[in-house]
C-alpha cells in the first residue's frame, strides 16, 4: 500500500537535480561535547539507510538549550565535482539521486512532519518514503527506489519534544506551541544560522506531513508565515522561511465532518462494508442522541475547553472510530487488525551501534505515550479555519487520501473540502473528480482549484 502511495505522490513532484563527488566521513565536535544551546551537533555521512555513492548525509541534533534537543534525521547532500561551488548541506532523510537530474541547489526543501501526535520521523523515513525501508525481518532495510528524496531535500525532524530520540523535558498540548519551537529557539533558525545550511533560505520550502498532521500541517504553515509578515514589516529579526506548499496525507482536519463519515465509508466504501446493520444503527444513537458524540465535539468546536475537548476525543473514537471499523486495520481495511504491515521499526532504530553511528542517544519508541496523551485536548479541534488561511495566504495545498484508508478516510476529506471557505470556493465547485493516471493506468481521482489540489488514490 505504502509503495503504491509513494509512487504516485512521486508522480506529482517535479523532477529536480543532483550533483556528485566522493563523501568524506565526519563527526561533528560538537556531537560529542553535549548540548550547546542555539548550535547544531551532526554525524556526516554515517553510511546508513542511503548507500547510492556521492551523497553526503547528516544527522544529530539542533539544541534548543541545555536541556532540549530537537533531532533532525539525516541531513542529505550532493557535492559538486564540476568546481566552482562550495559545498552544500542540503536536508534530508536518505537521499537518492539519478545522474541526469542537476542543480541541487535549487532543489526545494521539504519538512516532514509525522503524525501521531508524538510520531518519530523516522517512521516515515523507514516505512514510507525515505531512501531504504525496514524489511520484514526488522532487523534490516532495503533501497527504496521510491524515495521522496528522488525530487526534493528531506528533513526528518522527530518533533514534539520528547519524540522518537529528540530529548528534553519541554510538555506541548497544542500544534501551535510545538509550531513555535520549531521556527524560533531550535531547528529552522538553529539551521539556517549554521553557515552549511544558510543557503536553504532561498530555496522553495515545503511541509509534508500526514494523519495528525491535519493539525500539524495548516498550525505550522500559520506560523510561519505570520513569522514571515513580522520580518517583512521589521518587527522581528529572524530567517525567513520560503513557505511555499503545504501537504497533508490522510489528515484529521475537522473532526465533525470526518467522525460522521465512518458512517458513510463504513457501509460504502469500495471494497466492503465494515459494520453490520445493527453496529451502525448503534453507533448511530451514539452519534446522534443529546450529549452524544455530535454534541460533544460541537461544544469542543464552541469552547476549546480542554477538558471537554478531551473527552469527545475519548468517546467518540471508542463509540463511534473503532465501533464501525469492525475487525480491519484502520488504516488499510484491505488488511485485518492483526496485520504487521509495515513492520515495527523499533528493534532496527534501538540498535546501539546503529544510534552510534547517527549520533543518536535514548531509547527509541515510534509513537511517544507522552506526547500523545498532552495533545489529547486539540484531537476534536477544528484545524479547517486555519487551513483555510494557509490557501488564502498563497501556499500551494495538496491535500490526499488512500481510499483504502479508513481512519482518515476520502469521504470525510472530500466533504471538508466542499465546505471549505477560500478564494477557490467557487472554482472548486465547478469543477469534477478527474482521472489521475500513472504509467497510463487508471490510480486515482484528483480535483484542483488555483493553488488547492485534491487526489483520491486507489487501493491505498
Amino acid at each position: 500500500m505504502l509503495l503504491g502511495l509513494t509512487a504516485v505522490l512521486l508522480a506529482m513532484l517535479p523532477v529536480l537535480g543532483v550533483l556528485s563527488n566522493p563523501l568524506a566521513d565526519k563527526v561533528d565536535a560538537a556531537l560529542s561535547a553535549g548540548p550547546t544551546p542555539g548550535k547544531l551537533r551532526l554525524v556526516e555521512n554515517s553510511g546508513e539507510c542511503e548507500t547510492t555513492p556521492g551523497v553526503y548525509q547528516a544527522s544529530g541534533y539542533a539544541d534548543l538549550d541545555k536541556n532540549n534537543s530537537l533531532w533532525s534525521v539525516e541531513l542529505v547532500c550532493y557535492y559538486s565535482s564540476s568546481g566552482g561551488i562550495p559545498p552544500l548541506l542540503m536536508l534530508n532523510a536518505r537521499f537518492w539521486f539519478f545522474e541526469a537530474r542537476e542543480n541541487p541547489e535549487t532543489a526545494p526543501l521539504t519538512l516532514w512532519l509525522q503524525g501521531g501526535p508524538g510520531s518519530s520521523g523516522l517512521v516515515g523515513l523507514y516505512q514510507e518514503h525515505g531512501p531504504c525501508r525496514i524489511n520484514n525481518d526488522t532487523t534490516s532495510v532495503s533501497y527504496n527506489p521510491f524515495s521522496w528524496n528522488n525530487v526534493s531535500n528531506m528533513i526528518y525532524l522527530d518533533q514534539p519534544i520528547p519524540a522518537g530520540f529528540s530529548q528534553g523535558s519541554k510538555s506541548y498540548n497544542n500544534s501551535f506551541s510545538a509550531a513555535e519551537d520549531v521556527w524560533h529557539v531550535s531547528f529552522l533558525q538553529i539551521l539556517f544560522d549554521d553557515h552549511r545550511f544558510a543557503q536553504f533560505m532561498r530555496n522553495d520550502f515545503a511541509i509534508w506531513t500526514e494523519s495528525y498532521g491535519g493539525h500539524f500541517g495548516p498550525a505550522f504553515s500559520r506560523h510561519f508565515l505570520d513569522q514571515n509578515a513580522r520580518i517583512a514589516n521589521g518587527s522581528l529579526d529572524a530567517h525567513p522561511v520560503n513557505l511555499k506548499v503545504l501537504g497533508i496525507g490522510d489528515g484529521l482536519m475537522d473532526p465533525l465532518v470526518q467522525y460522521e463519515s465512518y458512517f458513510t465509508y463504513a457501509q460504502y466504501n469500495p471494497y466492503f462494508p465494515t459494520a453490520t446493520n445493527d453496529t451502525l444503527a448503534s453507533a448511530f444513537q451514539s452519534w446522534n442522541e443529546t450529549g452524544g458524540c455530535r454534541d460533544q465535539i460541537v461544544q469542543c468546536y464552541d469552547t476549546l475547553d480542554p477538558q471537554i475537548c478531551a473527552t469527545s476525543q475519548f468517546n467518540c473514537v471508542a463509540d463511534i472510530g473503532n465501533r464501525l471499523a469492525g475487525d480491519r486495520d484502520q488504516d488499510y481495511i484491505l488488511a485485518d487488525f492483526t496485520d504487521t504491515y509495515p513492520p515495527d521499526i523499533t528493534t532496527y532504530a534501538n540498535d546501539t551501534a546503529r544510534k552510534a553511528r547517527i549520533g543518536a542517544v535514548g531509547d527509541f519508541q515510534e509513537v511517544n505515550s507522552g506526547v500523545l496523551f498532552e495533545f489529547q485536548s486539540e484531537w476534536m479541534q477544528n484545524s479547517r479555519p486555519t487551513l483555510e488561511s494557509v490557501v488564502n495566504d498563497g501556499v500551494r495545498t495538496v491535500l490526499y487520501t488512500g481510499d483504502a484508508d479508513y481512519l482518515l478516510n476520502y469521504f470525510g476529506v472530500e466533504a471538508m473540502l466542499g465546505i471549505m471557505k477560500t478564494k477557490y470556493s467557487s472554482k472548486w465547485a465547478e469543477q469534477e473528480f478527474k482521472n489521475f493516471t500513472v504509467n497510463g493506468e487508471s490510480a486515482g481521482l484528483y480535483k484542483n482549484a488555483g493553488q488547492l489540489h485534491y487526489l483520491r488514490v486507489f487501493g491505498a
